[in-house]
């Protein structure tokens, strides 16, 4: 039975990364069990582990769920500098998404669900508000 899951990337400098995900993720680290290694659970199971060590080539991208991707894609060009964010969006495709890649090269990304009603079902399904 798989109940959790985890994702890893990794960084050159830990405390520039780690710096640089509480930007991206608008909060500190839920975890850091030592050096070189930081955790944020980003809903109940679902956690992003940033390690030092070298950057994996062409991973990815980790695509995380927005209600409003064009105020976070604002906010990322603000914060962070990020240049390369376009959005994509397809009639037969429930999302709008689009991808960028963090200083180490990973590569990252938005979503949001184009029909809102769905997305906060979504939501009350994933935060245990509602049953399946």
């Amino acid at each position: 039975m798989i109940f959790e899951i985890t994702n890893q990337v990794r960084v050159t400098n830990i405390m520039d990364g780690q710096k640089w995900y509480e930007t991206v993720l608008k909060k500190k680290p839920d975890f850091i069990p030592h050096e070189g290694f930081a955790e944020w659970e980003l809903i109940p199971g679902c956690w992003l582990q940033v390690a030092e060590g070298i950057p994996t080539v062409g991973n990815g991208p980790i695509r995380f769920g927005v209600t409003n991707i064009e105020s976070e894609r604002e906010r990322l060009v603000k914060e962070l500098g990020i240049e390369e964010f376009e959005i994509h969006s397809r009639p037969e495709v429930p999302v709008k998404w689009g991808a960028f890649s963090d200083p180490w090269g990973n590569q990252l990304g938005f979503f949001e669900y184009q029909d809102k009603v769905a997305e906060q079902d979504r939501i009350k399904i994933i935060l245990g508000k509602i049953e399946v």
